[in-house]
């Protein structure tokens, strides 16, 4: 009887050894949580640079953005590339519809046309900055327009390779209806990648 005491005394020891189990006060996922914390983080980054747009725009002598010195921004192309982008916002959630769902195929196809669209947009971007005629240091215009789409195309090159690591996972059947965490996370931050481009292009190039 005393030995029964004792096991049941030590199993209860056991269980409670180590530190209590950590409390969940969200429902939303610590990755998912962890990506919105940071997609948080560089909203108010591109607020800094939005702040220098506004400035330079206000204080500027003629009280123009663009044209400066016969230069003027390639808003045509920069429109087509805007559709190429937010295109790839459905194709994004295409994949993640796929992946939810069990539709390997879905995921797959879904990932990929992501992954092209954005290196298409990615690449006429880098082809705009060669042909566009002017450099950073031209001018203060010049200067805040290659900050701000040079800091989006940051992101837009981190975007892709979160796009590949998950695009590769996916062809190695990682991800099931359970556990589709590693197609979410990237697709949420592709996501904010899309629609801060819609406001850098609408600012910039339009207003």
């Amino acid at each position: 009887m005393e030995s029964a005491s004792v096991a049941a005394h030590t199993a209860t020891h056991d269980e409670h050894h180590g530190p209590p189990p950590a409390n969940q006060s969200s429902r939303v996922e610590a990755q998912v949580l962890g990506m919105l914390l940071f997609i948080i983080s560089e909203v108010m980054l591109f607020g800094a640079f939005f702040t220098a747009y506004f400035f330079v725009r206000v204080v500027a002598d003629n009280g123009d953005w663009f044209p400066i010195d016969g230069k003027e921004l390639p808003k045509v192309i920069a429109g087509i590339n805007t559709a190429v982008l937010v295109s790839s916002s459905f194709t994004m959630h295409w994949a993640l519809e796929g992946a939810r769902r069990g539709n390997r195929r879905a995921m797959q196809v879904g990932l990929v046309s992501t992954l092209a669209l954005g290196i298409t947009f990615l690449s006429v971007q880098i082809n705009e900055y060669v042909h566009i005629g002017f450099a950073p240091s031209d001018f203060a215009q010049a200067s805040v327009f290659y900050g701000l789409t040079g800091l989006h195309g940051a992101h837009v090159f981190v975007g892709l390779t979160l796009l590949a690591f998950a695009t590769t996972r996916a062809f190695r059947g990682h991800f099931s209806p359970k556990e589709h965490r590693g197609v979410e996370v990237p697709g949420i931050y592709w996501h904010f990648v899309d629609v801060m481009w819609i406001i850098v292009y609408t600012t910039v190039y339009l207003l």
